[in-house]
């Protein structure tokens, strides 16, 4: 049985569902960010005892067929922007349209009247928080992070993240100090 978890966006994410896993017995197969594959099919007791475990951490069982596709498209997104940045240049509507069988047009509206936003923008906000982690983590040049983002330019890269944020990369980073930075829930 497959279950889909808002919020799971991170390791210690990860271990708090394996940790609620555990402590109720549910066996599971695998564990990916926003979701879970159990080794049996959960009743509605199971599910309503596994909620209640997930929400003590900020997680949320989704049962909503539309909830978990705009989380479905947010896995994709995240993973676009921060883990598999090795993808080669293909747009971004035919990417997650490829990853999740479904025809972009119908993503893209179901998207955007679920959460009032665009694919594109939250697109570029997922972006802008990948740069703010390279940014902390002072490994890589602008210019590197431009072009491990796939920017076309660091000039296009600095308007965008201004734009979203009202600093610029240079600022920010000089503020890094000052600012916390979490990655983005998803």
């Amino acid at each position: 049985m497959r279950l889909f978890i808002k919020n799971m966006v991170s390791i210690r994410c990860k271990m708090k569902v394996i940790s609620a896993l555990n402590e109720l017995k549910f066996g599971y197969l695998s564990i990916g960010f926003g979701e879970v594959t159990t080794d049996v099919e959960l009743d509605l007791n199971q599910k309503e005892k596994l909620r209640i475990k997930l929400l003590e951490s900020g997680l949320i069982l989704m049962d909503d067929k539309k909830a978990i596709l705009i989380a479905k498209i947010k896995q994709v997104i995240f993973k676009m922007t921060h883990a598999d940045r090795d993808i080669t240049k293909i747009r971004n509507s035919t990417y997650i349209s490829n990853e999740l069988k479904l025809d972009y047009h119908f993503l893209s509206t179901l998207f955007n009247t679920e959460t009032g936003t665009t694919i594109e923008h939250y697109i570029i906000l997922q972006k802008v928080e990948q740069i703010k982690l390279l940014l902390t983590d002072d490994a890589l040049s602008l210019a590197e992070i431009s072009y491990e983002m796939k920017y076309s330019s660091v000039a296009h890269l600095s308007a965008q993240f201004k734009k979203i944020t009202n600093l610029t990369p240079k600022l920010f980073k000089s503020q890094i100090g000052f600012i916390p930075v979490l990655p983005m829930a998803v």
